[in-house]
């Protein structure tokens, strides 16, 4: 766990607590890109979560003209709601349950470990199908700018920190464009630094009040987009190193 200092979290102050504040994701990741300007074409990796984070992502990336990846991650649903979760699976395998959640659940062994297995052959579609034959990039020299589209419980993101820092990464960043103002503070204790446009307190956070367009995002839709990107940015010119 990393020390827990406030200034670790950076946010826009005229942005807190309000509500519909970016058209849809694109716009809002060139908002979160402008809080990471001292990134730009530096030796850091931008890992979108998909499939919402996706575009976010592709759109930072684009600002501050840096290579793109994904972290796949996808929560263990409940048998009777998939829309509800109980913990997560990693790209790498990591699995993380809520343990303070699941004695409410009343589920069984049995229904947990089937769980967890139909999350575990969901990740590893979803890579095949983001990542195809390509190996997981080289962490262990950059730093990492995690991105998602909105920071609720944080439980997906935490997995995604925990299987990161297997890979050897020293310095991972979240970069979201809103967030529940008291799982901000939880989440920015396990990383570097955690920026985040709009914070919102009080009950009932939703990260869908912070766009004014939101909509689902089909998978196909995300990989065309990352794929997209990854094509653009192989053509850019690398610019020249500076010391």
């Amino acid at each position: 766990m990393c020390p827990f200092h406030p200034e670790k979290i950076l946010e826009i102050p005229d942005l807190r607590d309000q509500v519909r504040i970016f058209r849809n994701r694109d716009h809002a990741g060139r908002v979160v890109a402008g809080m990471l300007e001292k990134f730009k074409e530096t030796d850091s990796l931008i890992l979108a979560i998909p499939s919402g984070g996706i575009p976010v992502g592709v759109a930072i990336a684009e600002e501050l003209n840096l290579p793109l990846e994904v972290a796949v991650v996808s929560k263990i649903t409940l048998p009777w709601n998939t829309e509800a979760g109980y913990g997560a699976v990693a790209f790498d395998g990591t699995v993380r349950i809520n343990e303070d959640l699941l004695p409410h659940l009343r589920l069984t062994d049995q229904q947990i470990a089937e769980g967890i297995e139909k999350t575990r052959q969901k990740v590893l579609r979803r890579v095949g199908e983001f990542q195809e034959e390509q190996p997981f990039p080289d962490f262990s020299r950059k730093a990492v700018i995690l991105v998602d589209d909105g920071l609720a419980s944080g439980f997906t993101l935490l997995v995604a920190v925990e299987a990161i820092r297997r890979l050897g990464t020293r310095k991972i960043i979240i970069a979201v464009p809103t967030g529940s103002a008291d799982r901000v503070r939880k989440v920015a204790r396990e990383v570097e630094a955690l920026y985040c446009a709009n914070i919102r307190g009080g009950w009932g956070f939703a990260v869908a009040e912070a766009y004014r367009r939101w909509v689902d995002l089909e998978e196909e839709e995300a990989v065309r987009l990352f794929k997209d990107y990854q094509a653009r940015f192989q053509k850019t010119p690398i610019p020249p190193a500076t010391y």
